[in-house]
């Protein structure tokens, strides 16, 4: 199928790219950016010029910032064409439904993936909790925003999420394998004092499972979560859930990495002629910013 990749930024080159490039369901037909090219594709500044020169192009995967991408996410739904968004899907619950009412109007497929959740232990974890019963469970995501963000100033801007951008990764893993719902008690929100968005967060959630987010974290990067079952089961996901631990015992991963197993995903549904918008993930973050204390944290620069 012939897709289209809209916002030629870091994580566009990175993942994305070579993601497609890898798989046989796919050929990247046309990009959409402002600056950022793709080498030997046909490249457009507007996203209506590429719609409507590209009528053969089936999907369309939205890799820009959250903010701006409910205006191309709906046009590109509005021309028939399926559509595969990037993570959060959204900048608010409600425009996010809004799509998922605009895709079912219009008879196509729309993704919210969630990247971490295809991370190579994590359906593993899921299986080793599925029958039982959490006791306790702390998670602990904590990365350097200078390394994975470096001068995009846009994660610190209102709808940019802040920490809780890559915290949402860890949410969505979260979500994925406890066998029951968990909901915020409490938080807590440190935000530099020349930013709007929080650099580190803790929060409690019910079930007691608790978290920790820090996006100033030097060195070797964490990001782990740990469940310990009713019945003394230990399950540790470490390496940003690739990497699964029950009772000391490693276990069989799966052999896709996280945007392979995204595209294969979105293959599959557009096949199928389904969609796939689970929103829990976006829930918690919310939750935490209604709920969560203020505190002012040193000032943030590049």
């Amino acid at each position: 199928m012939k897709i289209a990749l809209v916002g030629i930024g870091k994580i566009a080159v990175d993942q994305h790219v070579p993601s497609i490039a890898a798989s046989d369901d796919w050929v990247i037909a046309a990009t959409v950016s402002r600056a950022g090219t793709v080498d030997g594709v046909p490249a457009f500044a507007d996203l209506d010029t590429m719609l409507a020169e590209n009528p053969d192009v089936e999907v369309v995967s939205l890799c820009l910032p959250p903010v701006p991408r409910f205006e191309y996410a709906a046009a590109c739904l509005r021309a028939g064409r399926h559509v595969m968004l990037e993570k959060p899907p959204g900048a608010t619950l409600a425009e996010v439904y809004a799509l998922e009412a605009i895709a079912k109007k219009a008879g196509v497929t729309l993704f919210a993936t969630w990247h971490s959740r295809m991370a190579k232990g994590v359906q593993a974890a899921k299986a080793a909790l599925a029958d039982k019963t959490v006791a306790t469970g702390h998670v602990d995501w904590k990365e350097n925003v200078r390394q994975w963000h470096p001068n995009q100033d846009w994660v610190f801007e209102p709808g940019g999420m802040g920490v809780l951008d890559p915290g949402i990764n860890a949410l969505s893993i979260m979500t994925e394998v406890l066998p029951s719902a968990v909901h915020l008690k409490s938080a807590v929100l440190q935000t530099p004092e020349n930013r709007q968005t929080p650099i580190r967060a803790e929060m409690e959630f019910t079930n007691n499972v608790t978290a920790s987010f820090d996006w100033l974290q030097e060195g070797s990067q964490t990001w782990e979560q740990k469940f310990t079952t009713t019945d003394g089961t230990i399950v540790h996901l470490s390496e940003g859930g690739n990497r699964c631990v029950v009772d000391g015992h490693e276990q069989e991963v799966n052999e896709l990495g996280e945007y392979p197993a995204l595209y294969a995903r979105m293959a599959e549904l557009v096949k199928n002629g389904q969609s796939d918008v689970d929103l829990s993930p976006m829930v918690h973050v919310s939750d935490i910013m209604t709920l969560a204390q203020r505190q002012i944290a040193p000032a943030f620069d590049w």
